[in-house]
C-alpha cells in the first residue's frame, strides 16, 4: 500500500497485489495501528462478556488445572519435583502452556471467524492474528501475576525456591512462544479454509500435545522411564520452552543450549512456512469460506 499526496490526487492509498508471498510489511502494520490496538481491545474485553464471573476465569482455569495435576501426576503417579513444590512446579508449566494455547486456538479460526469483515473492507489481514498475540499477552501477564503470588507464598513458608539470574531472559522465551503459535496457528487457518477438519483436529491435538510437552514432568523423567518415547519429547520444541522457563523461574532442571537453538530454528520455520501460506490464501479464501 502506498501512500500519496491529497494535493495532486484524489484518493489516498493504492493497493496492490503482493508479488511476495513471504512479505511482512512492518510500516503497513505500523499504519493500521489504530486497528490493531482495537482489535486488541476487542479480543480483551469481549472474551468473558456476559459470563458470571468474568475475568475471574482467568484465574480459575490455571488454578484448578495446576490442583489436578498435583493430585494426579503427583500424588498419585509419584512424579517428584525436587525441592519446589508440585502445585508451584505444575502452576509454572500451565502459565506458559495456556499462553501458547490461547494463541493457536485465537489465531486458527482466523479467515472463517473473520470472513465478514475481510470481504468487505480491506486493511492487512495480518493484523486479525497479531492482535489474537498480543491480547493473550495481557491474559498471561494476569496469570503469571498469580504465579509470582504463590511463589512468594511458598518462599515465605520455608520452600527452597531459589531465583535463577536467567529469569531476566524469560520475556525472550515468551516472544518464542507466541511467534510458534502465531506460525502454527496462521497455517491451520489456511488449511480450515479448504478442510474443516483442522478446527476439529486443533482442539483434540492440543490436548494430546500437552502430554508431549513435559508440562506437568520434567524432560528426563519420560527419558529414564520410558526411554522408547523419550523422542517424542526431545523433537518437540515446546518441550525445551516450557522445560526453560522453569529452569529460569525455579531454578529446576536443566537448560540446553541445543535444544534452544532447535526451538529457534523451527519457530522461524514454522513462522514463514504460517506467512507464505496465509498470505497465499487471503488471496481467494472468500471463494472457499
Amino acid at each position: 500500500m502506498n501512500t500519496k499526496n491529497t494535493t495532486d490526487n484524489d484518493w489516498l492509498f493504492e493497493i496492490t497485489p503482493k508479488n511476495n508471498f513471504f512479505s511482512l510489511n512492518f510500516k503497513e502494520i505500523w499504519h493500521y495501528r489504530d486497528l490493531l490496538f482495537l482489535f486488541v481491545k476487542r479480543d480483551i474485553v469481549t472474551v468473558y462478556k456476559q459470563t458470571v464471573l468474568g475475568p475471574l476465569w482467568y484465574l480459575i482455569q490455571p488454578l484448578f488445572t495446576s490442583i489436578t495435576f498435583t493430585i494426579i501426576f503427583n500424588s498419585v503417579a509419584g512424579i517428584e519435583t525436587g525441592t519446589v513444590p508440585p502445585f508451584l512446579f505444575n502452576l509454572a508449566g500451565i502459565t506458559v502452556w495456556n499462553y501458547f494455547t490461547a494463541c493457536l486456538n485465537g489465531t486458527s479460526d482466523t479467515f472463517k471467524a473473520n470472513a465478514s469483515i475481510f470481504g468487505k473492507v480491506y486493511f492487512p489481514r495480518i493484523i486479525t492474528p497479531l492482535s489474537v498475540v498480543i491480547s493473550n499477552l495481557v491474559k498471561f501477564g494476569i496469570q503469571f501475576i498469580i504465579f509470582i503470588l504463590f511463589y512468594l507464598f511458598y518462599f515465605f513458608r520455608g520452600a527452597s525456591l531459589v531465583l535463577n539470574p536467567l529469569v531476566l531472559f524469560f520475556p525472550i522465551l515468551i516472544i518464542v512462544m507466541g511467534i510458534l503459535g502465531l506460525g502454527l496457528g496462521m497455517l491451520i487457518s489456511s488449511m480450515v479454509t479448504k478442510y474443516r477438519d483442522f478446527s476439529y483436529l486443533v482442539s483434540f491435538g492440543i490436548q494430546l500435545l500437552m502430554y508431549l510437552s513435559a508440562v506437568m514432568y520434567p524432560m528426563e523423567l519420560i527419558k529414564q522411564r520410558l526411554p522408547e518415547y523419550g523422542w517424542l519429547v526431545q523433537y518437540n520444541p515446546l518441550a525445551y520452552i516450557i522445560e526453560t522457563s522453569r529452569y529460569m523461574l525455579l531454578n529446576v532442571g536443566r537448560i540446553s543450549v541445543l535444544g534452544l537453538c532447535y526451538t529457534f530454528a523451527v519457530t522461524l520455520l514454522v513462522f514463514f512456512i504460517g506467512l507464505l501460506v496465509f498470505n497465499k490464501t487471503e488471496k481467494s479464501f472468500i471463494d472457499t469460506v
